[in-house]
């Protein structure tokens, strides 16, 4: 009899200690990770950068996609809706979502990466792309990283070394493209792509950008706009054009040939490629930009 009490009394102390033991275990346990949506390919990129494993990254419009002409699935209100955080790039460059946001009903906090970026001006309207200047880009990842600590302060110190980090390789590719730049003679600094997403990278390191196309892949150029450029090209001997990764080459082709100069090969304006490609990293694009300008430029 004594020992079926014993028993009882152990069996008791062993619930007592395993609930005593339990939530301490819980709190060791690693947190799920904080669900991010970015809303293009170029921002999940610093999302996961400055998050690593602590973050679970989604974005809306994947590899290779056009921004600016994006039509919203309805499974990307779904994803919006499950998120702890929305990271958009602002600059009227993601004209879509108001009505996306809308339709998914989420109410997780949204953080525009261009925060205390001074915005360059093509006439009336805002130009967006200000990653390509990796100035800018670095006030991303700290707009970023601090999003991601306020979403989630238990991690607040991994986000910061991260960015920390990543910041560091930043300011690296910086001097890269500078020194890249020099290579180019000065009178050969001049470059013609499909639309006009590199104007923070003119005004950073002194390559002045001409294009047909404004700064949304939705314009158009006019026949009397091409005739300007073709007689540019001529009269400037600029020695190449650029396509883009997510631009109809046919117009550029079309100026190649019309002017004799050579297509220069493709630069990466808004989006990134898969991983098999060969920019699957906003360092990646950078580097794989400057070295296609300096190979056709530098000669």
């Amino acid at each position: 009899m004594n020992q079926v009490i014993t028993k009882r009394r152990l069996w008791f102390i062993g619930l007592l200690l395993m609930a005593m033991i339990e939530p301490a275990c819980a709190q060791d346990r690693p947190q799920d990770p904080l669900k991010v949506v970015a809303s293009f390919s170029i921002l999940g990129d610093f999302v996961k950068n400055v998050g690593g494993e602590r973050v679970d990254v989604t974005t809306l419009v994947g590899p290779d996609g056009d921004v600016h002409v994006y039509a919203p699935a309805p499974a990307d209100a779904r994803k919006i809706a499950e998120a702890k955080l929305l990271v958009i790039n602002g600059l009227g460059l993601e004209g879509w979502l108001p009505r996306l946001l809308q339709a998914s009903g989420g109410k997780a906090p949204i953080i525009t990466a261009t925060k205390g970026i001074a915005p360059l001006k093509l006439g009336s309207d805002a130009d967006p792309h200000a990653w390509q200047s990796v100035a800018n880009a670095k006030i991303y990842v700290t707009n970023i990283r601090d999003a991601l600590a306020a979403a989630d302060p238990a991690d607040a110190e991994v986000f910061r070394k991260q960015a920390e980090a990543y910041l560091a390789k930043l300011d690296a590719l910086d001097g890269e493209v500078r020194q890249a730049v020099k290579q180019i003679p000065p009178s050969r600094r001049k470059v013609i792509s499909t639309h006009d997403a590199f104007g923070y990278f003119a005004a950073a390191y002194g390559v002045p950008f001409i294009a047909p196309v404004g700064v949304s892949t939705e314009s158009e150029a006019s026949a009397r706009y091409i005739a300007r450029i073709i007689a540019q090209i001529k009269t400037e001997k600029i020695p190449a054009v650029f396509l883009e990764n997510i631009s109809d080459p046919r117009l550029i082709r079309r100026l190649s040939a019309e002017t004799g100069a050579k297509i220069g090969g493709t630069l990466f304006s808004d989006s990134l490629t898969a991983e098999n490609g060969d920019a699957p990293t906003y360092i990646d694009m950078v580097r794989h930009n400057i070295k296609a300008l300096t190979s056709a430029l530098a000669d």
